[in-house]
């Protein structure tokens, strides 16, 4: 039998890289996708690399068709991949806006469409949005309202489609994150984020990475939004 299939963006280091390691341990064959990858010798017969920006239709399509043609089938679709800028809201420019929201909105979408169209024709599914808490509990201390714009945006639509496929077994679910240290930026700018979170520390990726695979095995649970937090969005 053929091993399920997931289909990872932003792939190429942090979250995504320990999404695409947690998915391969669970047994999952994977395509990842981003921007670029770091050149590698190996051949592996679980994993594909699909370099190209998530925001172009056609990087889109040419993992969806890798995913298809190269293992017979897609279970999963983890949006991962994600633009954060942090700043007073007229401070943004117009650059801001078009980056932030290309890669937040427009390769969700693209992505998206064609994963959930293929999970229609083989009656089953997940798609996982990844979202930020800051779109759930706001800062003074962190503006960033185009994240919230877009990333806040992903969760409603993650209760939208959930509820337009649940009668076509799909299934949508949402993880919004606090902050998170990843091997991609230095450990001591993360140096005060703790008190962010009532837990008292800042997340871990394999923290991420446990959550999304607890909603891959929870067939029960659709249009919810689990929030990896140490209880930021709860309050402080």
């Amino acid at each position: 039998m053929s091993p399920p299939v997931a289909i990872i963006t932003g792939a190429s280091q942090g979250i995504g890289a320990g999404l695409v390691a947690g998915y391969r341990g669970a047994g999952y064959a994977v395509v990842g996708v981003a921007l670029s990858f770091p050149p590698s010798a190996r051949d592996e017969s679980d994993y594909v690399e699909v370099a190209g920006d998530i925001a172009d239709a056609q990087t889109a399509r040419r993992a969806v068709d890798q995913a298809r043609d190269r293992f017979g089938r897609i279970d999963t679709l983890i949006n991962n991949a994600g633009i954060y800028i942090g700043k007073p809201f007229t401070d943004y420019t117009l650059d801001d806006y078009a980056a932030i929201t290309a890669v937040n909105l427009t390769g969700f979408f693209h992505i998206t469409q064609l994963a959930i169209a293929e999970m229609v024709e083989q009656g089953r599914g997940h798609v996982v949005n990844v979202s930020t808490s800051l779109a759930d509990r706001a800062d003074s201390t962190r503006p960033s309202a185009l994240p919230a714009l877009t990333k806040g945006g992903l969760v409603a639509a993650s209760r939208s489609l959930a509820i337009e496929y649940a009668s076509r077994g799909v299934r949508v679910n949402a993880v919004s994150l606090g902050v998170v240290q990843t091997p991609a930026h230095d450990r001591d700018s993360y140096k005060g984020l703790d008190a962010l979170h009532p837990l008292g520390r800042v997340g871990e990726v394999a923290d991420v990475v446990d959550a999304i695979l607890y909603l891959e095995r929870a067939t029960f649970v659709t249009g919810e939004t689990l929030h990896v937090d140490g209880g930021q969005a709860a309050g402080r």
